[in-house]
Formats: C-alpha cells, structure tokens, sequence
C-alpha cells in the first residue's frame, strides 16, 4: 500500500513537472519570438532618405535604384559605379559604401550635409546621398567624359604633353586644394589626393574628386584607404595614421601629380632597374644627382611647342615646373610650399 502511495505522489510530481515546462518553454518561445519581431520592426524602421543638394533636382530614389550601372572602380570601403539615370537621360557616378565602414549618426549626418555644400569649380560636387534600409550609402556626383587624369597621362596621346593642358590641370588642381585648405574655418584636408581622382571635362579643366570622403569613413575603413595611397606611391613619407592626415600631406600628393604630368611616369616603378628608385620622387632626385636631364621630363613636351599656340614653353619654364614638384615632395613637411605659393609659383610660370 505504502508503495502504491509513493508511486501516486512520484507520478504526479512527474506531471506537474512536465506541464510546468512545458509553460515555461511555451513563455519562453514567445518571448523570443517577441524578440526577433521588435528587433525586425527596428531594422524596418530605418527609412530609405535622399538627400539632394544643388544640381541634384533631379534626382529620385526610384531613378538611383534602377539605374543600369558599370563598375569603374573597386576599394575595400565601397564601389564606384558609371550609371545612366533613365528619367534624365544623365550620366552620374554613384558611389556605394560599405555600411560596415562608415561613421554612424549625428556624426555622419552633419558630415554629408557639410560636404554637400561645397562648392567650387575645380572640384567634383555631392548632388545626392541615399541611405538604404539595410544602412547602404550612396553618393551620387557628375560623370565627366574624359575620365581621370591617371588614364589621360597613360594613354599617351598629344594632349597630355601639350603644355597649355599641362598647366591648364595644374593651376586647377591647386585652386581646387586651395578652397579646401583656406576657405573654411578648419582646414579641410583631402586625404586621398592622386591622379586617379581627378577627372577631367571637355576642356581639360579638373574636378577633384572624394574630397573629404575619409570623414564619412570609420577609422578602420580610414587606415585602409591610407595603405592604398601607400602602395600607389601617393603618401608623404611622416603619415602613419589617416588622422595624422595635413594640408602638408596634401601638398606632397600634389608635387608627386606634377612629376606624373612632368614625366608621364608612373609614381610606382614595379620594376625598377639597379640605378632606379621605386618611387617617383626619389627617382627623380638621383636623376638630377645623376645629371639625367631628359629623365626630368617628357621629351614631346618641348617637340610640341611650335603646335601649342596658346602658351609658349621653354626648357626653363618646364625646370621650374620640376623644382616646384620636387619642393612639394620634399621629405620634410615643414619646407613644403603652402598651397598659396604652389598657386602663385604656376602662375609664374605660366605668365
């Protein structure tokens, strides 16, 4: 009898057991399903937004989506798309960036709306930035037909040595980096200066582009965008950190352009032979130790001069030229030109 009891309570505690998780698991379940829906209804709350600036009227969301576009450009932080925006029948760039690698919140948002208001001839122009639901980013700029500067000097064709063009891209340039370094109450520095990104319109005047970009970055995304210029020759020797970046570190990308334009030479040599140097700038110093004039410049620089009619060249102006570049690569920052004395300097050139 006393056996039978105990088997009674046994089972009954068994089932109390049983029903108690049972609810419990029943509870707990729901609140995770509750869980995942809140977290769903979080990440749809995140509202797709254009923001449009000057000569981005129009522009949509719907056009930015459904554009057909071809991948020009590839970094670890984004992808640079040539796209055709069907409604306006216009070609833009649209620059994608990785939501992983960028800077979130009020940060962000007053960052682009600073940068939207930039405004100058010589540099590329923010007319929208689309953020997707997912927390994708997209910069949409002007698309220029000639392309950047890196292939105008690559192609090889009469243009790039024609000195008017050669001075047309610098001054340009420079005004460009000058609005950025003295028109704002703090500098703004560029960061990632090189002649991939600077385009060209019809008439050769340049347009620099991804001013300010690395502010949108986070600091990992940041340093990756510095190893780059690293490893394309473009990075003043003292920068070590994308937050160390100045407007000296500017000057230094600009000098090592102007032996690009100069020279029509790469700023990385892959292949150097044993009296060559890896880098532009110290291969142009031990040509000049070397006394290896015509390593200095293109020689159809001079070739042209009785076709360029708008602007007569010497071999001393075309010196002049390199000492000007070769100052701005200085290796020490603080005996490089200001942008201001680059300016002044082209213009004595020119004149």
């Amino acid at each position: 009898m006393l056996i039978l009891v105990l088997g009674l309570i046994s089972a009954t505690l068994l089932v109390i057991i049983a029903i108690y998780g049972f609810c419990y698991l029943k509870r707990s379940s729901k609140h995770d399903i509750e869980d995942i829906e809140s977290s769903e209804q979080k990440h749809e709350d995140v509202k797709e937004d254009l923001i449009i600036f000057q000569g981005g009227e129009d522009l949509t969301i719907c056009d930015i989506l459904d554009a057909p576009g071809e991948v020009i450009g590839k970094s670890n932080y984004g992808t640079l798309y040539k796209a055709l925006l069907q409604r306006s029948n216009k070609v833009r760039l649209l620059r994608f960036l990785r939501p992983i690698c960028t800077t979130r919140g009020e940060e962000l948002d007053e960052m682009i709306l600073f940068l939207g208001r930039l405004k100058h001839p010589n540099l590329v122009p923010l007319l929208g930035f689309y953020t997707g639901p997912r927390g994708e980013k997209l910069l949409v700029h002007p698309f220029y037909r000639h392309g950047n500067l890196t292939q105008f000097i690559r192609d090889g064709n009469g243009e790039s040595y024609k000195w008017s063009n050669i001075c047309t891209i610098s001054i340009g340039i420079a005004k460009g980096l000058e609005h950025l370094h003295t028109e704002y109450e703090k500098p703004i520095i560029h960061g990632n200066l090189k002649s991939k990104n600077i385009l060209l319109d019809s008439s050769y005047q340049p347009h620099i582009s991804d001013s300010g970009l690395h502010l949108l970055l986070n600091p990992t995304a940041g340093q990756e965008m510095l190893e780059s210029s690293s490893t394309q020759g473009y990075k003043a020797p003292e920068l070590i950190k994308m937050k160390d970046a100045s407007e000296e570190t500017d000057i230094y990308s600009l000098g090592v352009i102007l032996l690009e334009l100069l020279s029509g030479k790469e700023p990385i040599n892959e292949h150097p032979t044993p009296d060559e140097d890896f880098y532009l700038p110290n291969f142009m110093r031990n040509a000049v130790l070397g006394h290896r004039i015509s390593d200095l410049y293109h020689p159809a620089i001079l070739l042209r001069n009785g076709m360029d009619d708008e602007i007569q060249v010497t071999e001393e102006c075309v010196l002049t030229f390199f000492q000007l570049a070769m100052a701005c690569c200085s290796p020490s920052p603080s005996i490089r030109p200001n942008i201001k004395q680059v300016i002044r300097k082209l213009g004595e050139i020119v004149h």
